[in-house]
């Protein structure tokens, strides 16, 4: 019992370190995303400031260029984010179900263990009551 009680806190432990993971994750994805968002943002204030919107413009800001490559920098690497994301959600998934398999043979166990102390309990009853008739 000793080993399956150790085995069952390693599994919520490994489950929840699995969601961390995968917040962690979600965290990035969305503080990327939302780092390209702003700098849409500049690249679109700079292009009006100067009034060129053309990308091969031979006068198109150097800060728009520069930010629109951090930007699709940012977002490239959401999009992988988004490939570990689902490796994450993966791994947690088999982990939560490891671990309902464990907690439920620790259930089937206990429960054994009740009935056999509740059969237990009626022999003594049944003993006891078969020696006060008996007198």
């Amino acid at each position: 019992m000793k080993t399956r009680d150790s085995l069952i806190r390693l599994k919520r432990f490994q489950v929840d370190d699995k969601r961390r993971q995968l917040s962690q994750i979600e965290t990035m994805i969305a503080e990327f995303n939302r780092m390209a968002d702003e700098l849409d943002d500049q690249i679109r204030s700079e292009q009006e400031r100067v009034g060129i919107t053309d990308v091969g413009h031979f006068a198109y800001p150097t800060f728009a260029k520069a930010a629109a490559t951090r930007r699709d920098n940012l977002k490239n690497s959401a999009l992988e984010l988004d490939e570990q994301l689902e490796r994450a959600r993966d791994e947690l998934n088999e982990a939560i179900e490891e671990l309902k398999k464990f907690e439920q043979l620790e259930e089937r166990d206990q429960q054994r263990e009740r009935t056999a102390q509740e059969i237990a309990e009626q022999d003594q009853l049944d003993e006891i009551a078969a020696r006060a008739r008996g007198r």
